[in-house]
C-alpha cells in the first residue's frame, strides 16, 4: 500500500484498512484501547501514508490460499439422478401400452438399486458419534 504515500485515499481503502485492523484485532494482535485508537486514526486517514502508519509493527496479511477450482460435471457424472427422473415417466408409458399397474414397481426399485448403498456411511455416522460421545462422558 506504501508505492505512493501521499496519494489520497477513498472510502474503499479505508473499508480496507478497517477489515484489516479488524483482522488483526480478531488474531488478539491488538487490545480494544489500541484497536479504537488506530481505527480512528483509519477513519480520519487521508493518504495511503495515515493508513500505513497504523499497520507499521502488525504483520502483512498471509495470502489467501487458493481455494480449488470446482471440477465441471461433465453430463455423465450424475446419471444415476437422471435415470431416476425418467423411470417414473417410463413406467407410466408402459402401463398405458401393456395395462400392467407392475410397472410402478420399478420407481422404487430403481431408487433403492441406484442410490441404496450410496450414503449409508452417512446413516450410520451420526449414530456412531453419538454412541462416542457416551463412552467418553
Amino acid at each position: 500500500m506504501s508505492d505512493l504515500p501521499e496519494i489520497r485515499i477513498g472510502t474503499a481503502e479505508r473499508e480496507q484498512a478497517m477489515r484489516r485492523l479488524s483482522d488483526h484485532f480478531a488474531a488478539g494482535r491488538l487490545s480494544v484501547a489500541e484497536f479504537d485508537e488506530r481505527s480512528a486514526v483509519v477513519a480520519a486517514a487521508v493518504t495511503r501514508g495515515d493508513v500505513d502508519k497504523v499497520f507499521l509493527d502488525l504483520p502483512e496479511p498471509a495470502p489467501i490460499a487458493a481455494v480449488p477450482a470446482k471440477r465441471d460435471s461433465g453430463f455423465l457424472d450424475e446419471w444415476p439422478e437422471r435415470v431416476m427422473a425418467v423411470i417414473p415417466i417410463l413406467a407410466v408409458i408402459l402401463f398405458f401400452v401393456t395395462g400392467s399397474w407392475l410397472w410402478f414397481l420399478a420407481i422404487p426399485l430403481s431408487g433403492a438399486l441406484l442410490f441404496g448403498g450410496r450414503h449409508e456411511h452417512q446413516r450410520r455416522h451420526p449414530r456412531d458419534r453419538r454412541r462416542r460421545r457416551e463412552l467418553e462422558d
